[in-house]
């Protein structure tokens, strides 16, 4: 006994390190409240720039909604973390009473002190684990939508980082949640998860603001007058015809502008065509003629442009991707301008090739990092090399894990008892709506979270005993579907990102 008393006396936290920790993260809480007002105003002015201009901003419009989706997840998961802490270290009943006053009970902990509960819940019931799999969901989404601004990028990674650490109790690497958690007294384990919640705004800020300076959406209108050639292409065929625009930016709509190619008007649309003979360089010139506004008198904007000409060659498309993926059968299109399909051929280097339909079907090896096409082609009754291009090759990309029950697929988010408790549910592993890829992953095993405890199941749907589980859970609760494995079709197994949902 005498042993047990003085290790909790060496462990014992002082209040004035307990207070100190409060005053962080009341700090944090202000910090926190203005960046949602930021993010608030950001939105805002996000919508108002895309219903001016949806055509420009769209895309990334619904970029920044994704973000604000998966932002909120991530706070509300960690700030429900916070609240079971609270829950261990004082009372459930004292949690409920204060969010029924409208007041946050993570902030009022009256066992501030207490070295165990924060292990308890972060470590032994797996929950800490399940956080890092979350932070780091949206840490990798965030990273990836910031890809054109390296600065950022970094920033983002360092600030949501999960790797291994050190705690005050190893002398060797532990995983990320022991690091944190650990032998950490509850007033600094609600700090520190404070803080993780304040690194999801302003991250959702930074994000949020590099989407809106993507789009442009503050451009200004134009202030001087130029003309411009738009070519369909600046390299033709012999045999085939050059064709490109020619227009007068920021003029009024109401005025027909005369156009003029070595000294003869051509239509007014401005569509220049000419017959392409003669291999080389070709280059021409004119002027457009127009009224102007100020003065009405009519005045000349000169222009010059040039294209190439050049013997026939090979185009290489491929219907899929821009890369080849390994185990994958992508798909091409092989054409030779000028030439059938029938009198078309080729060769492929690390790679297996069929025809299939008009494609041509083409399935990299395992250990092939690269894959050449060789394209020749019939002409004048003997075979001609046209050209050749090199591929790199990569495994599939990860599919994202969804919850699917009736038409619904879920990610995230909350969901209904009855869609929780469907019968015909599953869990599917898909490339999402907008992806490039549709490939039959099969879901091999997952795990369910329910109140800390984890069951396995064998396949994509609940089990009995899980499905028993969640229909005793009651409005708000949190289920963490995790540890999710599917078999792709190159026969390989992927772990994929966990769906926390909210019983609503």
């Amino acid at each position: 006994m005498y042993l047990v008393l003085t290790a909790m006396l060496a462990l014992n936290v002082s209040t004035d390190i307990l207070n100190g920790f409060t005053l962080v993260d009341n700090s944090l809480h202000s910090s926190i409240a203005a960046s949602d007002k930021r993010n608030a105003k950001l939105y805002q002015d996000f919508q108002a720039a895309n219903a001016d201009n949806p055509e420009k901003t769209q895309e990334w419009f619904d970029k920044a909604k994704e973000v604000q989706l998966r932002a909120d997840s991530l706070f509300n998961y960690i700030q429900d973390f916070k609240e079971h802490i609270a829950i261990l270290a004082d009372s459930k009943k004292k949690v409920e009473e204060l969010k029924a006053q409208g007041i946050d009970p993570t902030m009022h902990i009256e066992g501030n002190s207490n070295l165990d509960v924060t292990a308890q819940y972060a470590i032994v019931q797996g929950n800490g684990a399940i956080l890092k799999e979350m932070v780091a969901y949206y840490r990798d989404y965030a990273a990836q939508l910031a890809d054109q601004d390296a600065e950022l990028r970094n920033s983002i990674l360092q600030n949501l980082a999960t790797e291994r650490g050190y705690n005050a109790h190893e002398k060797d690497s532990c995983d990320w949640e022991v690091a944190i958690f650990e032998g950490m007294p509850v007033g600094a384990s609600i700090t520190i998860l404070t803080k993780m919640q304040n690194d999801v705004r302003s991250t959702e800020s930074q994000v949020i603001q590099y989407l809106m300076d993507r789009t442009d959406a503050g451009d200004l209108r134009v202030n001087k007058l130029n003309a411009y050639v738009i070519p369909n292409s600046n390299y033709v065929i012999r045999g085939g015809k050059y064709s490109a625009q020619i227009i007068l930016a920021a003029i009024d709509s109401t005025q027909r502008p005369e156009y003029y190619i070595e000294g003869q008007r051509i239509n007014d649309q401005g569509i220049y065509e000419v017959a392409a003979s003669g291999i080389g360089l070709k280059k021409y010139s004119g002027w457009i003629a127009y009224q102007n506004p100020s003065t009405g008198e009519m005045e000349n904007l000169p222009f010059s442009s040039e294209y190439s000409v050049g013997e026939p060659a090979v185009t290489i498309s491929n219907t899929d991707l821009n890369i080849m993926y390994r185990g994958y059968d992508n798909k091409f299109s092989i054409s030779v301008p000028g030439v059938s399909n029938d009198k078309v051929k080729i060769s492929v280097s690390g790679a297996a090739v069929r025809q299939q339909g008009g494609l041509w079907i083409i399935k990299p090896g395992d250990g092939a990092k690269s894959v050449t096409i060789s394209v020749s082609a019939e002409l004048d009754g003997r075979m001609q090399p046209m050209g050749s291009k090199e591929y790199r090759v990569k495994a599939l990309p990860k599919p994202g894990a969804y919850f699917k029950s009736g038409e619904k697929e879920y990610s995230d988010g909350n969901i209904s008892r009855g869609a929780l408790l469907n019968n015909s549910a599953t869990v599917i592993a898909s490339y999402g709506p907008d992806g490039l890829l549709d490939l039959p992953y099969r879901i091999t095993s997952f795990k369910v979270n329910i109140n800390g405890i984890l069951t396995e199941s064998r396949g994509n749907k609940f089990t009995r005993d899980q499905l028993d589980r969640l229909g005793k859970l009651k409005m708000g609760a949190i289920v963490v579907i995790t540890d999710i494995r599917a078999q792709g079709p190159d026969g390989k197994e992927t772990r994929l990102s966990p769906i926390p949902l909210s019983l609503n």
